[in-house]
């Protein structure tokens, strides 16, 4: 277990941790709470399973990655389990929705849907904490500092 929480002091590491966790963490409360103008837990199922024929465990699983795997990565907890759970969640958004709208995102409103250019982002910050774990001030690093279970430091 130790070596899935081992990390380093990187503070890279952890930029793209609290930036990955911040960013999702809307996207969670929106599917989960309704906030942000979400539609809450129902409304995001209901468009899930019959919006989009997912299975409701799987859109229930999706709901609540983005929400407390965004938490776990704001406090650097299971970092590489959560930025894992995140980066499998963008890869299903692309293949299920946003490829076939092309690369960029709808800022004009003009395109059919989204573009898939936002997912590539947060899978470039997801997958080196899937490597190396959740970087400096992360709840994983005190807990391996506690067991004597560091790696060596890298920027």
């Amino acid at each position: 277990m130790m070596k899935l929480l081992a990390t380093d002091d990187s503070r890279t590491l952890m930029l793209q941790r609290l930036v990955l966790g911040a960013v999702m963490f809307p996207h969670g409360a929106q599917k989960l709470l309704g906030w942000f103008g979400g539609y809450g837990w129902s409304g995001t199922m209901g468009f899930f399973t019959h919006g989009m024929g997912l299975p409701a465990a799987l859109g229930g699983l999706i709901i609540l990655i983005e929400f407390f795997g965004s938490l776990a990565l704001l406090t650097g907890t299971l970092s590489r389990f959560a930025a894992l759970g995140v980066a499998a969640v963008m890869v299903g958004a692309v293949v299920t929705t946003h490829l076939s709208n092309g690369f960029f995102m709808n800022w004009g409103g003009k395109a059919a849907g989204e573009g898939f250019e936002y997912h590539l982002l947060a899978l470039a910050l997801a997958l080196p904490l899937v490597v190396r774990g959740g970087g400096a001030y992360s709840v994983d690093r005190t807990i391996c500092e506690h067991r004597g279970a560091l790696t060596p430091h890298a920027a």
